[in-house]
């Protein structure tokens, strides 16, 4: 079969297991769909065994023939974030604003640092003794909160709205951030001539920077377009335009083509639809980004679930799987926490807070996708012949499946304490102000 046959039967299939997963009404959608993708990645497993593999065969080879990364980060994720964006208010998010730079910026890197800085040490008492570079690698692709799996759960619990804008807008932020921090290491890590702090600052600040910039501009450029459009269908194949043609042109001119749509749709969504759509077209157009990132996310989280089939499991990486996800949680928790001593000497926030941040950090598409794209062949270990890629593909994977089953089917209590604690203090406010 062609990449595009795989590719059109995995999105009936992912709509299929949609419709199949609403059904288990005790489980959030998303997490239903991994769960469902898991359960025939296993089947698919002992049916090979038990009938000789050609079924099995035949799928995986298929599998394989996709290109996960490509599709997720030149593809899905663009249409994903700018959904996501459009739907961000400046004005709540201008309240937010400094606790969601400092938690997108710098508790990315302390989570990554902290993340290489334990693998480090850990490494060599498991049997793998690993370059720092390669060790920070792994914090660096898996520091970054993944945007599709947290607004994908959020945006149906209902949290408290101060919290939701923080874990929203930080994952919004930071994928971007994490990406080029990703790719940084990476040139330090492969690099064959060694690179200077000065080198990797102007990569970071030409990836970020210059993303944020191009995607305004992008966003100020399609605003002033909308002038022209004369019809409502017109006004919404329009905003096409950035996910589509403003991502690949990100890419050619080497910025960050996550950070460009979150700004862009941020513009899109706070200044062009309220000028040019009236309140039917409004609800139109959110109606139409709504549907396409419904499709996407249950074509990813399908595939979260099926690339089971394509992760090597050999038996020294075992325990560095089950080390992994103590290892992130326990990054995250620091990351979070330490900047919440400074954000709470000035102003007070729901209790649930940093926990529901900790908890609600979860991992998904963007750190398999970085983990990858990384180089095939970089032998750490001659005598089992495991690969660094397969190494840091395994532990990612398990923090992922956490993360979205584990994490993501127990938030609901925690955002549930959460409402009722900001319950109780409107309800203590609202006398006093009578």
């Amino acid at each position: 079969m062609t990449s595009y046959q795989i590719l059109c039967i995995l999105c009936a299939l992912a709509l299929v297991t949609s419709v199949a997963s609403s059904r288990l009404h005790k489980l959030q959608e998303t997490v239903a769909i991994t769960a469902l993708a898991l359960g025939m990645s296993l089947l698919l497993l002992l049916g090979g065994k038990a009938l000789g593999g050609h079924v099995y065969g035949y799928f995986v080879a298929g599998l394989e023939k996709l290109d996960f990364q490509a599709l997720l980060l030149n593809g899905m994720l663009g249409f994903l974030l700018f959904a996501g964006a459009l739907q961000i208010r400046l004005k709540i998010l201008r309240h937010q604003k400094w606790e969601i730079l400092i938690l997108a910026f710098v508790s990315t890197l302390l989570s990554t640092f902290i993340v290489g800085g334990l693998f480090y040490y850990i490494a060599p008492m498991l049997g793998l003794p690993l370059a720092l570079s390669h060790c920070l690698l792994f914090g660096a692709l898996i520091s970054p909160t993944d945007p599709i799996a947290v607004l994908a759960i959020l945006k149906k619990m209902g949290a408290p709205e101060d919290i939701a804008i923080q874990v929203e807008g930080e994952s919004l932020f930071n994928d971007g951030i994490g990406l080029v921090i990703f790719v940084a290491i990476s040139h330090l890590a492969f690099s064959t001539e060694p690179l200077t702090f000065s080198q990797i600052s102007l990569l970071f600040v030409q990836e970020a920077l210059g993303g944020v910039v191009y995607g305004a501009v992008l966003g100020v450029l399609l605003h002033h377009f909308f002038r022209y459009c004369e019809e409502e269908t017109q006004l919404m194949l329009v905003t096409l335009l950035i996910p589509t043609a403003g991502y690949v042109i990100a890419e050619v001119l080497g910025v960050s083509g996550p950070l460009a749509m979150v700004s862009a749709g941020m513009i899109i969504g706070n200044f062009s639809v309220p000028k040019y759509f009236v309140r039917h077209e409004r609800v139109k157009l959110y109606t139409f980004w709504s549907l396409i990132e419904s499709f996407f996310n249950a074509l990813l989280f399908l595939l979260l679930g099926l690339l089971l089939l394509l992760v090597t499991f050999k038996a020294p990486l075992w325990w560095f799987m089950l080390v992994a996800i103590p290892l992130v949680l326990t990054a995250r928790a620091v990351s979070v926490f330490l900047p919440y001593i400074g954000f709470r000497l000035v102003k007070s926030y729901n209790p649930y807070a940093e926990s529901i941040l900790i908890w609600g950090g979860l991992r998904g598409g963007l750190a398999l996708a970085m983990a990858m794209s990384l180089p095939e062949g970089v032998i750490i270990d001659s005598q089992s012949g495991v690969e660094l890629r397969e190494l840091l593909l395994v532990m990612t994977y398990a923090v992922v499946v956490f993360s979205i089953l584990v994490q993501g089917s127990s938030m609901t209590g925690l955002i549930r304490r959460s409402n009722a604690v900001a319950t109780d203090t409107n309800s203590q406010i609202a006398p006093e102000r009578t």
